[in-house]
């Protein structure tokens, strides 16, 4: 069990914004894990919520293999709604349930540095160095770091106005992961687990049958990014797995029994 202020390998969370709805158990789970001495370092999404004020907004909104085209319009409501209103909401109900956490952003302290190497994608950033500082210092204090995706670009040439990029959630929780030599990464979604070519739940997957999955089409849209973080951090993290966070206690079932969704390991 990981105990505040320790040196113990921590789990990182990806909390999507699909999963958190009013039956899901997902922030009592961490508030419970957090009572119990566990300081997990939880990362989120909220593409629901970019995609709500962009067509407030009347800006059009076009995915790539599950990642979003970002345009100089589209990088300022992404940021302001992960970094903002989906960061502090998660935080003050994080706080409301009696748990303590910190919100902060991959743009604060350096976090996530990235650069573009798909143009394809606009201002859509791979990270290239994670400063896991500002992390470590927000479970040294007690808290839950709640880290929204998001980087620092670094690379570009000067005349580059634009310093933000947005990060695929799924892959930001991944170098994090990996970073810290989590032991687990668990994402929580709002499918059961990853599926077969007829329709099939699969609890376990090796990686060299997931990158198949991936090739041949089985594995597609969002569910491609989520994949392909999980065998990005297989190299450094003990454990991957991607859960349905609609159940209720699916959090708690994951880290203290091994259960639930699917396990895609080497």
């Amino acid at each position: 069990m990981q105990r505040k202020g320790s040196s113990a390998r921590p789990i990182v969370i990806k909390i999507g914004g699909s999963t958190l709805g009013s039956h899901d158990t997902t922030l009592d789970d961490l508030v419970k894990l957090q009572k119990k001495g566990i300081l997990p370092v939880v990362v989120h999404g909220g593409g629901n919520k970019i995609t709500e004020w962009l067509k407030k907004m009347g800006i059009s909104t076009t995915f790539v293999r599950g990642m979003r085209v970002t345009d100089a319009a589209t990088l300022e409501v992404v940021i302001a709604a992960l970094a903002g209103l989906v960061n502090k909401e998660l935080v003050a109900a994080i706080l409301s349930r009696g748990g303590k956490a910190i919100g902060i952003s991959g743009i604060d302290g350096g976090l996530i540095q990235a650069k573009i190497e798909n143009h394809e994608l606009g201002y859509v950033g791979e990270v290239v160095k994670v400063d896991t500082e500002p992390i470590k210092a927000v479970l040294s204090a007690g808290y839950i770091p709640v880290i929204a995706p998001g980087g620092f670009r670094v690379g570009g040439r000067r005349s580059d106005t634009v310093k933000l990029l947005n990060i695929n959630g799924d892959a930001v929780a991944s170098e994090i992961a990996g970073a810290l030599k989590a032991k687990r990464l668990i994402f929580l979604t709002d499918v059961p687990g990853v599926q077969d070519s007829r329709g099939k739940f699969v609890p376990r997957l090796a990686a060299a049958k997931a990158k198949e999955m991936i090739a041949s089409g089985v594995i597609s849209g969002g569910m491609i990014p989520k994949v392909e973080a999980c065998l990005n951090a297989l190299t450094k993290v003990t454990s991957t797995q991607i859960i349905d966070g609609r159940s209720a206690g699916a959090l708690l079932s994951a880290i203290e029994s091994n259960t639930g969704g699917t396990k895609i390991e080497q």
